[in-house]
């Protein structure tokens, strides 16, 4: 499927390249990689209180700050580590966010050692299939719903960080465990399609 055009995106793509390539190729593809989804909740905890073109602008800094999102590597950042990233501006030097980053990756390795994965604890709050929403304006977006609020509370009793109800259906709708385009919106049909490219 070719590119929507300007008046068919969501509202929210804007004009902005960055921003247009991630709304045509990314957003609310379902994804199953754990090194990916580490990276789109970091990245979605680091949003808070920013924008996320901000984000997107920084998203390459991250990649090479940590590691390329490989959360075995970042979980052994130590002290020395942290102190360096706080002065790196091609992130948020924001040194809560930074060192959940690393909390956070130390507690999906944790679920690797009990058996799990990170892409299996996420996609069970959506039973292991997309749920495809079928919204006309944006206005009609929630903020955070039941599966976001139930999917926060399970992160935060794993130890987990910077993931709260509003962030975490930010990273759903990321992901692709919701379908959040606007109906009116190629992508939409494109990321209900059981073909979905998985990143």
């Amino acid at each position: 499927m070719s590119p929507p055009q300007d008046s068919q995106r969501c509202d929210w793509a804007g004009t902005d390249a960055l921003n247009v390539a991630y709304h045509d190729t990314e957003w609310g593809t379902p994804l199953h990689d754990d090194s990916r989804l580490f990276e789109l909740l970091t990245l979605e905890g680091a949003q808070a209180g920013l924008s996320w073109l901000t984000i997107l602008r920084k998203r390459e800094g991250y990649r090479k700050a940590f590691a390329g999102f490989d959360p075995q590597r970042v979980a052994g950042f130590d002290h020395q580590r942290i102190e360096q990233l706080v002065l790196n501006p091609a992130i948020v030097r924001h040194r809560g966010k930074i060192e959940s980053t690393i909390n956070n990756a130390r507690r999906v390795v944790a679920l690797w050692e009990s058996g799990r994965t990170l892409d299996e604890t996420v996609w069970s709050f959506v039973d292991g299939t997309p749920l495809q929403n079928r919204w006309k304006s944006m206005s009609e977006l929630p903020a955070y719903t039941p599966a976001s609020l139930a999917m926060s509370k399970a992160l935060k009793k794993a130890g987990f960080r910077f993931v709260g109800e509003t962030t975490c259906y930010a990273f759903m709708q990321a992901a692709g465990l919701v379908n959040d385009h606007l109906v009116s919106c190629p992508r939409h049909a494109a990321c209900r399609s059981p073909s979905s490219q998985k990143f």
